[in-house]
Parts: structure tokens; C-alpha cells; sequence
């Protein structure tokens, strides 16, 4: 250990926080957290430490450590999943276990919502946090978050002799009162969860004092209860992030920030992309980074009315139409577009009519984590307007910069390819059953059931297909199978 790190450790803080661990040439190599920051980071550097080789192999290409501080145990978690996801340091892969890996999943369309985990989070509609590496922690934090905001962990059932039992000891809603005030509840667990920690609390105090001016002092002293278990949440696990993140100590975010020359950090940035094959299944995806963290709540995507195969036309739709919804979604700080000199000039006018900062990343084919990350910005971008010259910068591997927009840009890459994936899975399942006018989803169930097949439907004969449909059905499914240009 180098007399600099020597120094360096003693400074450290005895908060929960993430730690970054770099080699000689500034890699980060390993993110941990800790919930003493000070005891956790000193353990690495303890000889009587009984460690396997990886961890030494670590330790010794250890040079320097730097840290970010958290308001909670929870709190650092969620950044530490980030930055993994970030940086991907070679010691976590070499280190973790992906299986180990646990998403928080809320369906918050579901006539009866619960909160359940998964290690693989599927394009449903519902919202999934994480990963996060310490499955553990996540279900202890939850548990202890259900006391104050009960909730199902499966699909709801009135039959359920623990239902009524959890709902005796505070743990299940009484659902016979209805579903709102549960979802209400279950809306600021989820708002807890994604770091709204000082929101919710204050609408729990507004929520009580209303209650008290009424004179519904049992609802009043429910809602006090609520408070005092969230304030004691500290002492324990909490969730929390954007608001006790200090971004100014985000090297990539003040990186950013000066080369772009922007006016203040960026705290929403969003990233776009565009999936195709053959410009079929056109859609785009929007991903944003609250506080440079991946903020899957504010996600979105669209299915594209533009057809054929041109990147720029369908980029600038995305844009056009996510800007109708500036009061609604917020406004982002940067706009990172997926694409070259083409695709920014497809939608320079309209970022530029909003004050909108904009750069665009060209991977000439190569989506390589691993490759250097090249850049390219318009001095538009930079409030410059007598200035239309588009400017390429390329960042190397290890830039904190190049880090966080190869980040974002290979999420929003994965997020378009995803969606578009589901609508071709659609398309693929879709049979010509579908198309007739007339034949509902019943008919086309009693036929799919009886026959197993559509290609054995499309072999029957009318009288066989009429004693499943009727005479009248079978004649115009008969007719449509044998000749089906006339299907429309």
C-alpha cells in the first residue's frame, strides 16, 4: 500500500456509502458498499484477513480508493448496483454471482397489486428496481417497509386464512374497505422506494393534519404512526437515492458538464434509440438517467408511425412526439441520440427551438463495451447558434464520461430491441383466423381447441368446421382459408 492510500484511508467516514476501487492508471476495478465505510474499505488491507485469491489479486492492483456517502445502507446499495451497471468493473464480474442478482417487482395495473422479487424482469408493464446484489438486504428492507405500508406479496385471495391473519398484525391491507386506499398506500411505498423519502413523509403530514381538522382522529393517529416508523427507518435499512446524492462528487456528470460546456450539471438526462429489421416493427425507445442513475420509472417507448427503413426520420418522430409531453415527463438537461451527424441534424431544429443540449453517439457498427466512445455534438448545443458545425470528440475506455454515455446509450439500445422483439413475437403468433370479419376470439378458440392447429383447421372440410362453429360460420372460415387474399 502506497503512503498516499495509507493517508487517504484514515480520512475515510464512518457513514454508510459506495467505494471505488482504481488501479494505477485510474481504472475503477471494484464497486462495493458498505455500511461503514471506514470499517468495510480497511478490511481489504488487513493482512490477517483469511481471503480467497481473487480477493488478493484485487487488493493488490488496489492504488487508490474514493468514496461517495449515502444517506442509508439501502441508499448505497442502489447507487452501488448503478455503478456496476455503469463501469462494469472486471473484479465484480470475477467476484459475483449473476444469479445472485434481485429485482423488486410492483404492477401497479393489477386489480390487486403485490410486491414480489425475480431475477429476471420481463416487458410487462409492471416496474422492476434494481438489480440489486444483496437479495438479502432488499427483503429485509422490504419486510420492515411493510409494517408501515401493508401490502400482498401474491396475487390476492379472499379465501386465504394467512390473509386475515396478516391483516390482523398490520402486514396485508383490509381489502374489503376497497382497493383505492391500498393502492394509495402502495404508491407511496413505490415513491419510498424510488428515493422519495421527503415527499412522502410530507404528504403523509398533510394527509394527517387534514384528518385532524376533520376530526378523524383514528385515521390522524394512523398517519402519525406512519411518520414516526418512516423517521425511525433511519436508525435501520431505508430506501433512498436521489435526494442525498451529492452529483457534484459524480466525476462523470461534472465531466460532462464541462465538455459540453453546459450551464449546470445535468440531473435528467434521457437516451434514445431506434429497432428495426428491414424497417419492419419500427419503434424507438427513451431511457433516462435521474442524477446519472438509470431511472426505469421514466422510461418509455414508442411504436412508430413512420414506415421503412430510415433511422433519421424515425429518430425525429421520437423526438417530436416526446416533446409534446415537456410539462407532463419533465424536461431533460441532455439528450443523448443514438446515431451520427444524420440523426442529430434530423432533429437539431427541434431540440434547439426548446434549448435543449443534445449529442449523439456514433459506434460505426461497434457496440462494444469495450471500445473507445466517440461523440458528436453541434455548437448549437453549446448556445451557439451563428455556429452549425457538428464536432467529434473521442473518449477512451476508462473516461468517466464515455463510461456514462456508453451506459445510458446501450441501455436505450436494449430497451428499443426489446420492445421491438414483443411486437414481432405478436406479429409471429397472429394467424389468419384473426383477419376474418366476423369470427371473434370464442370461435377462434372452439376451432383452435377442437382441431389443435390452424394448418389442421385450414384442412378441414365445411361440414367438419360446422358442427364446432355452425353452418353459417364454417362456410365463411372455409371460404376465407381457400383463398386467403380475399381476408382483409
Amino acid at each position: 500500500m502506497n503512503q498516499q492510500l495509507q493517508a487517504k484511508l484514515k480520512t475515510l467516514p464512518s457513514n454508510p456509502g459506495v467505494y471505488f476501487h482504481k488501479n494505477a492508471s485510474g481504472e475503477i476495478i471494484y464497486v462495493g458498499k458498505a455500511a461503514v465505510l471506514k470499517n468495510r474499505v480497511r478490511q481489504y488491507f488487513q493482512k490477517s484477513r483469511d481471503v480467497d485469491a481473487k480477493t488478493w489479486a484485487l487488493v493488490s492492483e488496489i492504488v487508490d480508493v474514493d468514496w461517495t456517502i449515502t444517506e442509508s445502507e439501502l441508499d448505497a446499495l442502489f447507487l452501488e448496483s448503478e455503478m456496476i451497471k455503469r463501469y462494469l468493473p472486471r473484479y465484480n464480474i470475477m467476484l459475483r454471482d449473476d444469479k445472485s442478482q434481485t429485482f423488486v417487482r410492483i404492477n401497479m395495473r393489477d386489480a390487486v397489486p403485490f410486491v414480489s422479487f425475480t431475477r429476471q424482469p420481463a416487458d410487462d408493464g409492471a416496474d422492476y428496481y434494481g438489480p440489486f446484489y444483496s437479495g438479502i438486504a432488499v427483503k429485509n428492507a422490504l419486510k420492515i417497509l411493510r409494517k408501515i405500508f401493508p401490502y400482498f406479496t401474491k396475487k390476492y385471495s379472499s379465501k386465504s386464512i394467512n390473509s386475515k391473519l396478516n391483516v390482523q398484525l398490520g402486514l396485508e391491507p383490509n381489502i374489503e374497505n376497497g382497493v383505492t386506499k391500498y393502492k394509495k398506500d402502495l404508491r407511496k411505498l413505490t415513491s419510498y422506494i424510488k428515493g422519495n423519502r421527503i415527499a412522502v413523509i410530507n404528504e403523509i403530514k398533510k394527509e394527517m393534519e387534514v384528518a385532524a381538522k376533520a376530526q378523524d382522529f383514528e385515521l390522524a393517529a394512523k398517519l402519525r404512526n406512519q411518520l414516526f416508523n418512516l423517521n425511525e427507518l433511519r436508525k435501520q435499512i431505508v430506501f433512498g437515492r436521489d435526494e442525498f446524492l451529492d452529483i457534484s462528487k459524480d466525476q462523470a456528470l461534472v465531466g460532462l458538464c464541462d465538455l459540453l460546456n453546459l450551464p449546470e450539471i445535468p440531473r435528467r438526462i434521457e437516451a434514445y434509440d431506434v429497432s428495426h429489421i428491414s424497417g419492419q416493427h419500427n419503434v424507438s425507445s427513451m431511457v433516462v438517467a435521474t442524477n446519472g442513475v438509470a431511472d426505469r420509472r421514466e422510461y418509455r417507448k414508442f411504436k412508430l408511425k413512420t414506415s421503412g427503413n430510415d433511422d433519421c426520420a424515425h429518430m425525429r418522430e421520437t423526438i417530436k412526439r416526446r416533446l409534446k409531453h415537456l410539462k407532463d415527463w419533465g424536461r431533460p438537461d441532455l439528450v443523448i441520440i443514438d446515431g451520427g451527424i444524420g440523426q442529430l441534424s434530423a432533429v437539431a431544429d427541434l431540440l434547439n427551438d426548446e434549448k435543449i443540449p443534445f449529442i449523439g453517439r456514433n459506434k460505426s457498427g461497434n457496440h462494444s463495451r469495450n471500445a473507445s466512445v466517440k461523440i458528436i455534438f453541434a455548437n448549437l448545443a453549446r448556445n451557439d447558434p451563428a455556429k452549425e458545425k457538428y464536432e467529434n470528440v473521442e473518449l477512451g475506455t476508462d473516461n468517466h464520461v464515455a463510461k456514462l454515455i456508453a451506459r445510458l446509450d446501450d441501455e436505450s439500445h436494449r430497451f428499443a430491441v426489446s420492445y421491438h422483439q414483443v411486437l414481432r413475437g405478436k406479429n409471429q403468433t397472429k394467424n389468419i383466423l384473426e383477419e376474418i370479419p366476423g369470427i371473434g376470439a370464442s370461435t377462434r378458440t372452439k376451432l383452435l381447441k377442437k382441431f389443435g392447429s390452424l394448418a389442421t383447421v385450414k384442412n378441414a372440410s365445411e361440414s367438419e368446421l360446422a358442427v364446432v362453429i355452425g353452418s353459417s360460420k364454417a362456410k365463411l372460415v372455409a371460404s376465407c382459408l381457400a383463398s386467403p387474399g380475399k381476408v382483409k
